[in-house]
């Protein structure tokens, strides 16, 4: 006997749809498959996790904190004696000796910075092709400690900075543009 709807109009005969018929093939193989997944999807995770920036569990630092820099993860650290540590840039700020040509400098510039000492005639280069990265205004750097002349940022690798350093201790610095 057919059902009849509020249309009047006779829904038709059919099979009834029974659930669970024909999915036993289907589940069958799948438990293995779900386990390859799983431990796929676990191994995918954990790779993702390490390779994430401070991603990992945190290292403690000798002086007590944990972490490092932020961005960075335990173990990217490296000392002042790894090779890639010295030739990371750095900004190294350097006082010139002749403030007129600090005037001529901008941010960008390409210069070489000699050092000489005031018993020598030549004059040696510390620092060859260093970006210039600021040059901050005349009357902010004059006569800072002592020292005469006009401060710049330059931007150099790490072993170039400590060569920098000492060099300004010891003797005057001058710039030529490249």
């Amino acid at each position: 006997m057919p059902l009849r709807t509020r249309s009047r109009a006779p829904v038709p005969d059919f099979p009834p749809v029974r659930a669970g018929r024909g999915g036993r093939r289907l589940r069958r193989g799948a438990p293995g498959r779900r386990r390859a997944l799983s431990v796929a999807l676990a191994v995918t995770a954990a790779g993702l996790a390490v390779a994430a920036p401070g991603g990992g569990a945190a290292q403690d630092a000798p002086d007590g904190r944990t972490g490092g820099r932020a961005g960075t993860r335990p173990g990217d650290e490296r000392s002042v004696t790894d090779g890639g540590a010295q030739t990371a840039p750095v900004s190294a700020p350097v006082r010139i000796a002749d403030p007129a040509m600090v005037r001529l400098l901008s941010p960008g510039d390409r210069i070489d910075v000699l050092a000489s000492t005031s018993k020598s005639t030549s004059a040696r280069v510390v620092a060859a092709n260093a970006r210039v990265a600021q040059v901050p205004k005349y009357r902010d750097t004059v006569s800072g400690g002592g020292a005469e002349g006009a401060l710049i940022v330059v931007v150099v690798p790490r072993r170039t900075a400590a060569a920098l350093a000492g060099a300004a201790a010891k003797s005057r610095l001058a710039v030529t543009l490249c």
